[in-house]
């Protein structure tokens, strides 16, 4: 997963640089006053529509890869996976690295961020998602200390014991930490400048995930059965060595 991640980050930094360079001119022409690693003010759809259709093709075509890669992370997740349990550890763990990586060889590619202030356009589904750099890296770190955790418990026959209260802090936590990212959105789609980043609704969403988190890696360990939140068609190893020997 580290390996995929390590790889996946390039691959992602390298898209990027060859986005910025196709935009880069007429996003030079429409705002002559910014600097040429400035990402804002992005351009916006009215403009896009006006400088010919193929730039609302290649937004398109961008939409479509972003979501392509949370699938791609979410599918090497599931390769590793016997439960939805790792599944989830093992797209956190994906999920991290790239993203941390992504920032690594953006920056010895093309010398960006030049520091973890530097405001960065992260996501453009469902609408943008805004922020310094060092906003996704501490969600990209807590990422990955939790899935790392959780996948060696898991692995260990150790599970976590996960129940509905600790599912829905993770989740409503979660929902705080996208609206931090996305709270600016429609300044930043009119063609504005990024505000001040809301660092409380992002802190008080990571705090709430993390310590529900900790509660249930805290509660003794289950051990884990055969079958028990298993995902569709994936069978114990040891259930499969009995099934082989039965056939024998």
């Amino acid at each position: 997963m580290v390996c995929f991640g390590i790889a996946f980050g390039y691959v992602e930094a390298a898209v990027v640089v060859y986005l910025r360079a196709s935009y880069e001119p007429l996003h030079q022409r429409l705002y002559p006053d910014r600097q040429s690693a400035d990402l804002f003010p992005i351009l916006r759809l009215d403009q896009l529509d006006a400088a010919g259709p193929e730039y609302r093709g290649r937004l398109n075509i961008e939409l479509g890869r972003e979501a392509a890669t949370l699938f791609l992370l979410a599918a090497i997740a599931l390769a590793v996976s016997r439960n939805i349990r790792e599944w989830w550890a093992a797209f956190m763990i994906a999920f991290g690295i790239w993203d941390v990586f992504f920032y690594l060889f953006l920056l010895v590619q093309i010398g960006w961020p030049s520091s973890f202030f530097e405001w960065d356009l992260l996501f453009l589904l469902p609408v943008p998602w805004t922020g310094p750099v060092l906003a996704p890296l501490v969600v990209a770190f807590a990422m990955v200390v939790a899935g790392v955790a959780t996948f060696w418990r898991e692995s260990a026959d150790r599970s976590v014991r996960m129940a509905s209260r600790h599912l829905l802090a993770i989740l409503g936590g979660g929902i705080l930490v996208v609206l931090a990212f996305c709270w600016d959105f429609r300044i930043i789609m009119s063609g504005g400048l990024p505000d001040a980043f809301n660092w409380p609704l992002l802190v008080t969403g990571l705090l709430l995930g993390v310590i529900a988190w900790l509660h249930a890696l805290r509660l003794p360990a289950r051990a884990n059965h055969q079958g028990e939140d298993s995902l569709p068609g994936r069978a114990e190893p040891e259930a499969e060595l009995l099934e082989i020997a039965d056939h024998d």
